[in-house]
């Protein structure tokens, strides 16, 4: 949901609650309900008009507060944030909270006519009375402008969170999940008649969780997550921000209910076991089934990654099925002409064909039947460049390995663009290929001369096969246990690989 869309729901939101407090508080007209006020009026002998000492003061409270919202909310706090006009914006800020300050003012002294009498005289009842009214609507002011501000850079964390949408739209879900808790709760609690400070109470330890499991599932969490911290050392660290939060949540109640100290340990009351068996156990369990949820997502990509890396790379060779049995026909032909190298090279071919039917499918191979498929690859290009002195392929590769495993070819695709673009039957030409094994540590090296393709051969722009498909099996199999390295220059290509095999 973006911002201005929110805002279309805080607007109707408001409107809504408006007219509920208004319709309850017409529906009281019949029964005269006015929660004993006329009974302070009647003890003190002054008379009492529903209509005036209590209908028209408690609504000019509600529409004060409406009217209130709507200026801060979505005209003067945005214009501020936006820095416009700034100057105009806090004097309407001020006009707003000497009207409001005035309007209640005059309200209070119809409702509450009968604590003038406690005064000396008249005029310090009425100061005291509009000195309530100012530091009233002063709090109000500070709330709403405090919940815009929070609003604001809700939205710009949003914004700015890396990019990562699916961790945006997680956290706008959680943040409507507990506004809409919050919103059910305070209509219910406003259907039934039930007293306005219960309300005030609702909303102020509601929203406190609902801050609290937000900032407990998007910043403190994952980082002792990352620290690999224990259930013990998140529960004191809200145990701290929650009684932290103790001290501005007793102060606004303080305006809400009667100023006496009932009202911190009616707070505390609610607030401490909300936020220590709700709030922890709610946002830890949350925490703790979503990174269990990602695990199992990665993995899964992890192995559709595999799987899509194994088709793309078998897509890229040729199927040797149908190859077998002209390659058994030549090889015939070869032997009975006598031809001994061409008939090496068909069988050298033959069984990198089986090879690639039968292992290459596998997870995992021997290294020894790695390097065969290798050196026989080897050997059958050497059978093509033998004749030609100013071809040069030197080969240190060793035989003896223990039973390690590897991921099949792997290796090949670097040697095959050696020889793909580094062997030319007219210019001088060089191929150095080296393969070591140190504990559980392969070292494959690979160097070759530079022979530019002409511009009529197909060959030229296409780049060997699977660089990138290696890279990307690389990475998928072996994250964070491998090294790949590739420089080239006008002369030479080479190519460094380490590998932590098992």
């Amino acid at each position: 949901m973006k911002l201005k869309d929110f805002r279309k729901v805080e607007f109707w939101l408001a409107t809504l609650l408006f007219i509920i407090f208004s319709y309850n508080l017409v529906s009281d007209t019949n029964q005269r309900n006015d929660g004993g006020i006329h009974e302070q009026f009647n003890t003190v002998g002054i008379s009492y008009s529903y209509f005036f000492n209590f209908f028209v003061p408690k609504f000019l409270y509600i529409l004060a507060v409406y009217l209130s919202f709507l200026a801060l909310n979505f005209i003067l706090i945005p214009a501020l944030i936006d820095r416009k006009r700034e100057a105009l914006n806090y004097s309407l800020i001020v006009l707003l909270i000497a009207v409001v300050s005035l309007v209640l003012g005059i309200a209070k002294t119809y409702s509450h006519t009968y604590e003038l009498l406690a005064y000396k005289t008249i005029q310090q009842g009425y100061n005291r009375l509009f000195f309530d009214a100012f530091n009233k609507t002063a709090l109000m002011v500070i709330l709403i402008s405090v919940y815009t501000c929070g609003k604001y850079f809700i939205a710009y964390l949003l914004k700015n969170m890396d990019g990562n949408t699916a961790v945006q739209r997680q956290m706008k879900m959680d943040l409507a999940f507990g506004i809409g808790f919050w919103f059910v709760g305070l209509f219910l609690w406003i259907t039934s008649r039930s007293n306005f400070q219960f309300a005030i109470l609702w909303t102020m330890v509601v929203l406190s969780a609902v801050g609290i499991v937000i900032y407990s599932l998007y910043y403190l969490l994952p980082e002792l997550y990352r620290q690999q911290k224990k259930f013990s050392s998140y529960f004191w660290h809200i145990f701290v921000i929650s009684l932290v939060l103790m001290l501005p949540l007793c102060i606004l109640a303080l305006f809400f209910f009667n100023r006496t100290s009932e009202v911190i340990f009616i707070v505390a009351l609610f607030h401490l076991p909300t936020q220590l068996l709700v709030s922890i156990p709610l946002s830890w369990f949350l925490y703790r089934k979503r990174v269990l949820q990602n695990s199992e997502l990665t993995s899964l990509r992890t192995e559709l990654g595999k799987s899509d890396a194994n088709l793309n790379f078998l897509k890229s060779q040729i199927n040797p099925h149908f190859l077998f049995n002209a390659l058994n026909t030549l090889y015939g032909t070869a032997l009975q002409e006598k031809a001994e190298r061409t008939g090496e090279g068909i069988q050298r071919l033959g069984d990198m064909m089986r090879f690639m039917l039968h292992e290459n499918t596998q997870d995992k191979i021997s290294l020894i039947r790695e390097v065969e498929y290798l050196n026989n690859y080897i050997a059958l290009q050497t059978l093509r460049t033998s004749q030609s002195a100013d071809i040069k392929i030197e080969t240190l590769i060793e035989e003896q390995f223990e039973n390690y495993q590897i991921t099949p070819m792997l290796l090949i695709p670097f040697v095959e663009n050696a020889f793909k673009h580094g062997i030319s039957l007219q210019k001088p030409s060089y191929i150095k290929i080296s393969l070591q094994v140190r504990g559980n540590v392969l070292f494959f090296d690979v160097s070759n001369s530079i022979n530019l393709k002409n511009d009529n051969d197909p060959e030229k722009l296409k780049s060997g096969v699977g660089f990138d498909n290696v890279r990307k099996r690389l990475l998928l199999l072996y994250k964070d246990r491998h090294e790949l390295i590739i420089r080239e220059n006008a002369q030479e290509f080479f190519v460094h690989l380490t590998l932590h095999i098992d």
